[in-house]
């Protein structure tokens, strides 16, 4: 009998991850190449879009650009009986923050909300960046046009709403166009403040800066490849007390490369596999580029789950460049240099990980594990309301993806046989009705 339990086993960890989803398939369609071309287009128009450039002009500047991003989020909104709650989310910051803020400056984030039917609290976030700039950093006046950094991104998150804002879901789905990113990211900042004192249960944060480009400046032409940045664990935790802790439990337990946002790119990375085969995610495992940063950090700060997916070979050409030509090399970020077919692969692998989030279950809030000196792993975890069954998943410890899992249904504790605990790490993720997981949960407490 126990050897019956481990084949049993072995047979269900190769089985497919996900039950398949038609509404995902039509998502992928429905991502418009055309929309995200003509959004480029106006986004790199508007001259520049350096956070500290003219915000009363109605054709040039910051001011322009977020009047214009607001009004497409409405019209959006109106196209699907007002589903959409868009607004300005503001926060002053002063001359001498940093040496890049040379003057006071609002900087102001544009939201749109798609409010989930039943858990209204709870979101998963796609975010692009409006602002751009050229070489100099507190140049706010010269030609900046930002096609691929990040009027892609700004241009992904408005066709995901466009796409999305016509189905419904469970939980809620915002859209948001952040400012300042490049002066120090203080849009994340201040939006990532604000969710804390409005108590958003926030699910993910998918932050998407240049989408774009598919021609490396090291000479590699990809058209399918795309990087997922993740941090391995949250640093938000302060209290030395509890980081003792966690670092005793990690250096026994294992846990070092599973925190929530590693979670989260891994569900990317999963939901691509499960819907769009012909694209390759790759998982990179540090907090963003080296010695550089984006709009997720804020809220990885703020103890928020939050990736960086962006295009896998960059053109440094085509980034914080004033527009010349040198040595026969065209220098900036102009829109000719941007590629719409992978910019429409890409704002698809956003949708549908959003939808498919958005129409899964919480997580469960606690996982335990034990089985030590035996051949077997116990798991057990907290029940899910809404949760048809759940997914237990394992993989060998240097793996960086979840490879093997179980389906279970009508219970919360589960004894995989046949399995040394000590060569494997695991995790559970709670699963809808209609086959859409949550985020994987590793073991957080352990079976005594």
């Amino acid at each position: 009998m126990k050897y019956l339990l481990a084949l049993i086993v072995l047979v269900f960890s190769f089985t497919s991850h996900a039950q398949t989803d038609q509404k995902i398939y039509d998502i992928i369609d429905a991502v418009s190449e055309q929309r995200l071309k003509q959004d480029v287009k106006t986004l790199a128009d508007f001259g520049t879009r350096h956070t500290l450039s003219d915000t009363i002009s109605d054709t040039r500047g910051i001011g322009a650009a977020r009047r214009w991003i607001k009004s497409e989020f409405e019209t959006i909104s109106n196209d699907c009986d007002n589903c959409l709650d868009v607004f300005y989310q503001k926060n002053l910051v002063k001359k001498g923050e940093n040496q890049r803020i040379v003057k006071d400056v609002m900087v102001v984030n544009v939201v749109a909300i798609q409010r989930g039917t039943k858990y209204p609290n709870r979101f998963i976030i796609m975010s692009g960046d409006i602002d751009s700039r050229v070489s100099d950093p507190i140049d706010f006046t010269s030609d900046a046009p930002g096609a691929n950094d990040n009027a892609t991104g700004m241009a992904g998150a408005l066709e995901a709403a466009r796409v999305l804002s016509q189905y419904q879901f469970e939980n809620s789905i915002i859209y948001v166009g952040l400012s300042g990113e490049e002066q120090g990211l203080f849009g994340g900042k201040g939006l990532a403040k604000y969710a804390q004192e409005n108590n958003w249960d926030i699910i993910g944060v998918l932050n998407n800066d240049m989408i774009g480009n598919i021609s490396g400046v090291d000479g590699v032409i990809d058209n399918r490849t795309f990087r997922i940045f993740s941090e391995p664990i949250t640093t938000a935790e302060t209290d030395p007390e509890a980081l003792a802790s966690q670092a005793r439990a990690r250096r026994f337990y294992g846990g070092e490369v599973d925190g929530i946002s590693r979670q989260l790119a891994r569900y990317v990375y999963e939901t691509t596999q499960t819907y769009m085969p012909e694209m390759n995610p790759m998982l990179v495992y540090r907090l963003d580029r080296f010695g550089r940063g984006g709009h997720h950090r804020p809220f990885n700060d703020a103890g928020f789950a939050g990736i960086r997916i962006m295009e896998a070979h960059e053109n440094y050409t085509q980034q914080h460049q004033d527009i010349r030509t040198e040595n026969g090399i065209d220098y900036g970020d102009t829109f000719e240099h941007v590629n719409f077919p992978y910019c429409k692969k890409l704002t698809a692998v956003n949708a549908i990980t959003m939808a498919s989030l958005a129409s899964a279950p919480p997580s469960p809030t606690e996982v335990s594990i034990g089985g030590i000196v035996e051949a077997s792993a116990k798991l057990k975890w907290t029940e899910v309301e809404g949760a048809k069954g759940y997914k237990i998943y394992w993989r060998a410890t240097t793996s960086p993806t979840w490879d093997h899992s179980r389906y279970v249904e009508d219970i919360t504790e589960f004894t995989l046989d046949g399995i040394v605990i000590d060569n494997s790490f695991f995790g559970v993720a709670a699963v809808s009705a209609n086959g859409h997981e949550s985020v994987v949960v590793f073991p957080n407490k352990i079976l005594r």
